[in-house]
């Protein structure tokens, strides 16, 4: 209890403090600044059995030369992919390369990176930002998805439409993630309750499963990954069905490594770049008990 306290106390100064003294706090959940220390992260997640996806950390650029360079980040990231053999894919932002800017530079900069997905034989996941992008980025995703087939994108639980969405977008080649969500919405788009969301992300689950689509079972859950899992086993799908997702960095005790026992696939979340600091405040606050880990392991050295 006492630790408890000493945690959240420690919490409220991080947010003031100067970015390198947050820092080792935030090692916890972001592999690096550079494309060289994540590979390093890739390689030493794929040697324990984990498949990875890459995230550039950043989002609502607001610049047409910074949403271009960030693409082209992205795309140079399929090279360096390829040319380390990495078991990894990405995951992207739309607002990262130009959503709130103009639909054309967006469209084009989605192209580019998928070319380039493509060159590679590698996949691109879209990843679903907050509501007002929730059809923008489906229909991005519907106007590319028959010339770019190793694309998908997320479906988010707590969203009361993503039950239709899922119903209306699973057919053969269909790729989502399932996540509950992390923005705040109104109560009259978005379920509230705890139980709400996780019923609705086991229907989601079970809808895709049922038809022709692939589920990525992004959560920490770990009920709800049991539940999943029994409900799996019950119906004999196939592991190339679906994987696990978990973000890089936030504890899961043994679970994983029973998940990878039974042959499933599990693919860790790694974010990077140097956009790190307002990302692994979002981490802490979630889990202040990394804190107390983190001051154990510098007083250590």
């Amino acid at each position: 209890m006492i630790m408890s306290w000493i945690n959240i106390g420690i919490l409220s100064l991080i947010s003031v403090l100067p970015r390198w003294m947050v820092h080792p706090f935030a090692k916890a959940y972001v592999a690096g600044e550079t494309n060289e220390k994540t590979v390093q992260v890739v390689n030493k997640m794929n040697e324990l059995g984990y498949a990875c996806t890459l995230d550039i950390l950043g989002e609502h650029i607001q610049s047409p030369s910074k949403a271009e360079k960030i693409t082209k980040d992205y795309c140079n990231l399929y090279e360096v992919i390829n040319k380390e053999t990495l078991n990894c894919n990405i995951s992207i932002k739309l607002t990262h390369i130009g959503l709130e800017l103009d639909q054309k530079l967006v469209e084009n900069n989605l192209q580019q990176i998928l070319r380039h997905a493509k060159s590679h034989n590698n996949f691109l996941r879209i990843d679903m930002e907050n509501s007002p992008y929730t059809q923008r980025t489906i229909d991005l995703y519907q106007k590319n998805i028959h010339k770019y087939d190793k694309m998908g994108i997320v479906l988010q639980a707590y969203l009361k439409r993503s039950l239709e969405d899922a119903q209306s977008l699973n057919a053969p080649g269909f790729n989502t993630r399932i996540c509950k969500g992390i923005y705040n919405e109104p109560s009259n788009i978005a379920f509230k309750e705890r139980t709400e969301i996780q019923d609705n992300f086991f229907l989601i689950t079970k809808e895709i499963l049922s038809g022709k689509g692939f589920a990525a079972i992004a959560t920490h859950d770990i009920p709800l990954i049991d539940r999943i899992e029994s409900w799996i086993e019950q119906n004999n799908i196939s592991n190339d069905r679906f994987e696990f997702q978990v973000l890089y960095g936030v504890p899961m005790g043994n679970r994983l490594k029973r998940l990878l026992s039974k042959g499933y696939t599990v693919r860790q979340y790694i974010p990077f770049g140097p956009d790190w600091f307002d990302y692994s405040l979002r981490r802490l606050k979630e889990n202040p008990k990394i804190i107390s880990y983190v001051l154990a392991n510098l007083f250590k050295r």
